[in-house]
């Protein structure tokens, strides 16, 4: 039984017994849950997270900090990988035990094809506190793209049950420095990179899916303003989303060419007391966010979208949701610009469809 999420009560309770050795509060608090789960969403997130661990394979390298692994650094493990880059070849396997790793990475394209595994995904943190207004070798702001925790040049990398978070804080002065600004977690160049029961902290810009394909599973991400932004297509699968301060969510800069933006489906969008955000705002004009399915609480103002102040983005952005439930969802009031999206063209919005390009990629395929 999946005791402090819910106790499922239909035949598949029988799946539990997946989890033996792992608590389910501790399942929830991946994701940032402080509430029950339903008992469908509590037992579909057992599941996943079941497979998740069985299908893991030996590590080729262990990280631990207390000095008990091969190294004490991620980075180190990262540039000790081999030159890989053959979609087809297996994997080599990082295990990063728990502890806090308070470092920059960087993944050269060379050695994108790694696996990078969290002994705990809220235990397991690697942090950093660059941000844009930080002083550069010369003596000029580094701003916003030089300050990410992890940047990923590499294709096809998957990371899986741990923190990316950028510590600079809340923006805002700072006394004996200057004030803090944008500060981003992570910054993703490759392409079909995935990330598996991840958490993502900051609070403006914590997200940078800059370009390629990308593919979030059941992943916290928490932010203020624009903390999922950038010209990638990249599909958010029963993530949790929320939102620390008054702001927007996204803030795509998809190009006018690319069929794709970003896919929300089956997620949560959440906002601590008082708060109010918007979806997306277009940062550029051809921005495209699309929400299926999505369970909004009151933090989710009734409008939904903004223009950025940018009267002409209205006619070129498409902004649209499917099946938005809970006391943030409310079709009647959204601005009157956003699409109408059918049932059949929300049906069509899957992984495979959003994330294929033409390579037939499907990160959703077990």
């Amino acid at each position: 039984m999946l005791a402090g999420c819910s106790t499922p009560t239909t035949p598949l309770s029988a799946a539990a017994g997946l989890l033996r050795g792992i608590r389910a509060p501790n399942l929830c608090n991946l994701l940032g849950y402080k509430r029950p789960l339903s008992r469908v969403a509590a037992l579909a997130l057992a599941l996943n997270f079941a497979i998740t661990l069985r299908a893991a394979p030996s590590p080729d390298a262990i990280v631990a900090a207390d000095g008990s692994g091969q190294y004490t650094s991620l980075q180190a493990a990262i540039n000790a990988a081999p030159m890989q880059t053959d979609p087809a070849a297996p994997r080599w396997v990082i295990l990063v035990r728990a502890g806090t790793y308070r470092e920059r990475i960087y993944v050269q394209r060379e050695r994108g094809h790694l696996r990078v595994v969290g002994e705990d995904a809220s235990r397991t943190v690697i942090a950093c506190d660059q941000h844009a207004n930080l002083p550069g070798p010369d003596g000029q702001p580094i701003g916003t793209f030089r300050t990410a925790t992890v940047q990923i040049d590499g294709d096809g990398m998957v990371w899986e049950n741990l923190t990316i978070a950028n510590t600079a804080g809340r923006p805002g002065p700072r006394a004996g420095g200057p004030a803090v600004a944008q500060a981003v977690a992570l910054r993703a160049d490759g392409d079909r990179l995935e990330f598996r029961h991840c958490r993502f902290l900051g609070w403006q810009d914590t997200i940078l899916v800059n370009r390629g394909r990308h593919y979030f599973a059941d992943c916290y991400i928490e932010g203020s303003v624009d903390f999922i932004f950038g010209g990638a297509t990249a599909y958010f699968d029963r993530c949790r989303v929320h939102c620390l301060a008054d702001g927007y969510i996204t803030a795509a800069s998809t190009p006018k060419d690319q069929p794709h933006g970003y896919v929300f489906a089956d997620c949560t969008v959440t906002g601590d007391d008082g708060v109010k955000t918007y979806l997306g705002r277009p940062w550029r004009e051809f921005a495209r966010t699309v929400f299926l399915r999505t369970t909004m609480s009151a933090a989710v103002r009734a409008e939904g979208w903004h223009n950025w102040h940018k009267p002409a983005a209205e006619r070129t952005t498409f902004y649209a949701e499917f099946g938005s439930t809970g006391p943030g969802a409310n079709d009647a009031a959204r601005v009157p610009w956003a699409k109408p999206l059918t049932a059949a063209a929300a049906a069509a919005l899957t992984p495979a469809a959003v994330l294929g390009g033409a390579d037939g990629w499907n990160p959703a395929t077990p």
